[in-house]
């Protein structure tokens, strides 16, 4: 989980993105978000396929009726995680609409902080979150690997609040101070 996080972490960085344009130019700016995407949807593949093909022992399995519940917020956390991508405009989350309509000139950011952003800051992590942890059953292998996510997000998201804030300045800075950065209500740390 590690060296996913580390490579998850190295590509995302505005270094990355920067030395992918001054190498391959215009191409490196416009395929670079969906290189991302694919590169890190297959890294996760093989960490995936360790949690379910390793011996393993089953810690709890949540009973029915409750599991039912915990299907149904899982089920709703993932059409939150799809509105969230939504919002933020999904073709360009994905890379998509870099490719189909390329620009010249970089194309600043647009700063999202309504619907699910003005709740929390980071609202695909929580929802990812939701999911993970709301799985009917337990094993050890999942647990490890829901404990590695959870930390790689609380540690990911320090650097994503850095880059956030160069790119977007005081702008970013008030957001912080409004809006919490995982659970809604909660601005228990300073910026979080």
């Amino acid at each position: 989980m590690g060296w996913y996080g580390g490579l998850h972490s190295l590509l995302a960085s505005t270094s990355a993105k920067a030395l992918a344009e001054r190498w391959f130019g215009l191409a490196g700016r416009r395929f670079y978000r969906l290189f991302f995407n694919i590169i890190v949807s297959l890294t996760l593949l093989p960490v995936a396929a360790l949690v379910g093909f390793l011996p393993d022992g089953r810690i709890y399995s949540i009973p029915f009726p409750w599991v039912l519940l915990t299907l149904v917020l899982q089920a709703l956390a993932g059409l939150g995680l799809l509105l969230g991508v939504y919002q933020t405009g999904g073709m360009q989350f994905l890379g998509l609409a870099q490719l189909i309509a390329p620009v010249k000139e970089e194309t600043p950011a647009r700063f999202v902080s309504h619907g699910l952003y003005g709740y929390v800051r980071h609202p695909l992590y929580t929802l990812g979150l939701v999911i993970i942890w709301l799985a009917p059953g337990m094993n050890w292998n999942v647990l490890g690997f829901n404990l590695g996510i959870t930390l790689y997000i609380l540690v990911g998201i320090q650097f994503e609040e850095r880059k956030l804030l160069v790119e977007f300045g005081q702008l970013y800075a008030d957001y912080r101070r409004r809006v919490p950065m995982l659970l809604p209500g909660i601005r228990r740390f300073k910026g979080g």
